[in-house]
């Protein structure tokens, strides 16, 4: 086999592996945005009721204050 016949299928199956490489990335990529629940965002959690007031947090339930 001569030394150019040999870096022609060397290039051959370095080509086979990119191209199959990116198609399953292009696969998931395909499966993944196709996914339903990719738009349907799930509502926030309820927010606890804040005390309205001034000072530093914490200092409003001291006792003798």
């Amino acid at each position: 086999m001569r030394e150019d016949e040999a870096a022609g299928q060397a290039g051959m199956i370095d080509n086979f592996a990119l191209a199959l490489s990116h198609g399953l990335m292009m696969l998931a990529a395909w499966r993944l945005l196709a996914r339903p629940d990719l738009d349907k965002d799930a509502p926030p959690p309820p927010r606890e009721p804040t005390k309205q007031g001034f000072g530093r947090p914490g200092t409003e339930s001291r006792p003798g204050a």
